[in-house]
C-alpha cells in the first residue's frame, strides 16, 4: 500500500497518525493536488488527498474511510469501538474535528480564489463562527477528562489533535489555547507522542 497526500493536510496527518499508532508502515507519496501536472485524479476522481492505493491497484479515499479501514488491519491499539453508541460517539468527535478543519480551509481559500475586495467577509465570518462553536463544543465535551472518549486515546483524540494543530499552523490568530486550556492540555499530551511529532507540518 501507499498513501498519496501532502505534508500540510490535516486529513493526511490524521491518516498517517492512525497508521503509525497501529504500527502499520505505509509510505507517503507527496502530491500537490493544486498543480496542473498532478496525477491524483488517476487514483481519486475527486482530486483530493489522502488517497490510499492498495496492493492490487485499487484506491480508497476520504480520511474517515481510510482510518476506519486501517483500524481493522491490526488488533494493536484499537482506535474505534466496534459497534453501537460508543462507536458513534467516537465518529461524532471525528466529524466535529473534521468540520472545524473544513471551515478553516474555506476561510483560507476564500481570499485565494476571490482576491482583494472580491472575498466575501460574511462567508468568512460564517466559517469562523463554525470554528469557534466547534472549539467550544470540543472543550465542553472533553470537560476535565483525560481523553475525549473512554479511558485511553482513540480516533476522537487523534482527530481533535489534528484539527487543533492545523489551527496553530494556519490560524495562529485564533487563540484557542488561552480560551480552552483543557484542549491545550490534551494537545500538549498528544504532541509528546512520536506519531504526532513525526507528522507535525513543516513550518
Amino acid at each position: 500500500m501507499k498513501l498519496i497526500g501532502s505534508l500540510t493536510s490535516p486529513y493526511v496527518r490524521k491518516t498517517l497518525i492512525v497508521f503509525t499508532e497501529k504500527k502499520i508502515e505505509v509510505p507517503l507519496v507527496v502530491e500537490d493536488v493544486w498543480s496542473k501536472t498532478s496525477e491524483i485524479t488517476s487514483s481519486n476522481p475527486l482530486g483530493k488527498v489522502p488517497c490510499l492505493v492498495m496492493d492490487d491497484g485499487g484506491a480508497m479515499f476520504d480520511s474517515r474511510v481510510i482510518v476506519e479501514y486501517a483500524d481493522t488491519l491490526s488488533p494493536v491499539n484499537k482506535l474505534i469501538p466496534p459497534t453501537g453508541k460508543d462507536r458513534a460517539a467516537v465518529k461524532t468527535w471525528e466529524a466535529l474535528a473534521d468540520g472545524i478543519v473544513d471551515a478553516a480551509l474555506l476561510v483560507r481559500l476564500e481570499p485565494t480564489w476571490h482576491p482583494g475586495n472580491q472575498a466575501s467577509q460574511p462567508w468568512i465570518d460564517r466559517q469562523l463562527d463554525k470554528i469557534n462553536h466547534g472549539l467550544k463544543a470540543m472543550s465542553d465535551g472533553l470537560n476535565d477528562h483525560e481523553w475525549c472518549f473512554g479511558n485511553q486515546m482513540s480516533l476522537a483524540d487523534i482527530a481533535v489533535g489534528c484539527a487543533l494543530g492545523y489551527l496553530l499552523f494556519r490560524f495562529p490568530n485564533i487563540k484557542w489555547q488561552a480560551s480552552y486550556p483543557n484542549l491545550d492540555k490534551l494537545y500538549q499530551k498528544l504532541m509528546k507522542r512520536p506519531s504526532f511529532i513525526q507528522t507535525n507540518p513543516p513550518q
